[in-house]
C-alpha cells in the first residue's frame, strides 16, 4: 500500500505509476478547502494513467446550479470530460449506506428520526456502484460514458425504517422531524447551502431523482439490489 495526499498532486505519483486506470473520489474536505481535480489529472496522465473513472453525483445533472451539490460535481466532470484520458462518469443517487447515520439511535432505542418521512428515492447499494466502477476500470466499451446509479425502487425514510426493524427482527419506530429541526441538526456538520441542498432533494425532489435509471442492470447485467438487501447484510450494526 501506498499512502498519498490528493491535496499533494505530486505526491500521487509513486501510487500511480505502473497503473493504467485511476477511480477517482474526491471527499468533503478536499473539496471544501478549495481542492481540484485538474492537477491529479495531469499527474495520473504523466504517470502513464489512460483510463479515469469518476465518482460523481446524480445532482450534477438534476441540479447542476445547486453550490453545495451539482455545481461542484458538474466542475469535477468538466476538469475530467477535458483531460485528455478515457473516462467514465458515474452519477449515484443517495447511498443506502447514508442510513449509518441511524445506527446509534437505532442500537439504543430501535428508533429513527428524519425529516420527511413519505417522500421515497430510489437510494443505491454501494456495492452496486462498486461493480459499476470495477467494470468501468476493467473492461472495454465504457469510455465516455455517464452512468446514473440507483436502486431498483423507491423508499420513504419510514419505508428504511420498516426495513431495518425486519432485518433486525424487532420494530424499529419512524418519528418524523419537521423540515427546520432537521436543518438545525445538519447545519451542526456541514455548511448551511450544503444543509439547504440536502434538503431540496429529500423534500422536493425532481423527477430526476425518483426515477429508478436502468444503468446497473446494463452494466452489471443484473438488477440493483434493493434497500431491504442492504439491511440485512448490514444488520449487525445495528443490532
Amino acid at each position: 500500500m501506498i499512502a498519498a495526499d490528493l491535496a499533494d498532486p505530486a505526491g500521487l505519483r509513486p501510487a500511480l505509476e505502473g497503473a493504467d486506470a485511476l477511480f477517482l473520489v474526491t471527499p468533503g474536505d478536499y473539496l471544501a478547502l478549495g481542492g481540484n481535480v485538474r492537477p491529479i489529472l495531469r499527474v495520473a496522465a504523466e504517470a502513464g494513467v489512460r483510463r479515469v473513472v469518476l465518482l460523481s453525483s446524480q445532482s450534477a445533472g438534476t441540479r447542476p446550479l445547486s453550490p453545495g451539490h451539482g455545481r461542484r460535481a458538474l466542475e469535477d466532470e468538466t476538469e475530467v470530460r477535458n483531460s485528455g484520458l478515457e473516462w467514465t462518469i458515474l452519477r449515484p443517487g443517495g447511498f443506502a449506506s447514508n442510513a449509518f447515520a441511524w445506527a446509534e439511535s437505532v442500537r439504543l432505542r430501535r428508533a429513527v428520526t428524519a425529516p420527511f418521512g413519505d417522500v421515497a428515492l430510489p437510494v443505491v447499494d454501494p456495492g452496486d456502484i462498486a461493480e459499476v466502477a470495477a467494470a468501468a476500470l476493467r473492461e472495454p466499451g465504457h469510455d465516455g460514458r455517464v452512468y446514473e446509479l440507483t436502486g431498483p425502487e423507491r423508499v420513504s425514510p419510514r419505508q428504511i425504517a420498516a426495513a431495518l426493524g425486519d432485518a433486525l427482527s424487532e420494530p424499529v419506530r419512524f418519528t418524523e422531524q419537521s423540515r427546520d429541526e432537521a436543518r438545525a441538526l445538519m447545519a451542526a456538520f456541514m455548511p448551511e447551502e450544503v444543509a439547504d441542498g440536502t434538503l431540496a432533494i429529500l423534500g422536493e425532489p425532481t423527477p430526476g431523482e425518483r426515477r429508478v435509471s436502468p444503468e446497473v442492470e446494463r452494466v452489471l447485467g443484473r438488477a440493483p439490489r434493493p434497500f431491504s438487501d442492504w439491511a440485512r447484510r448490514n444488520a449487525a450494526t445495528f443490532r
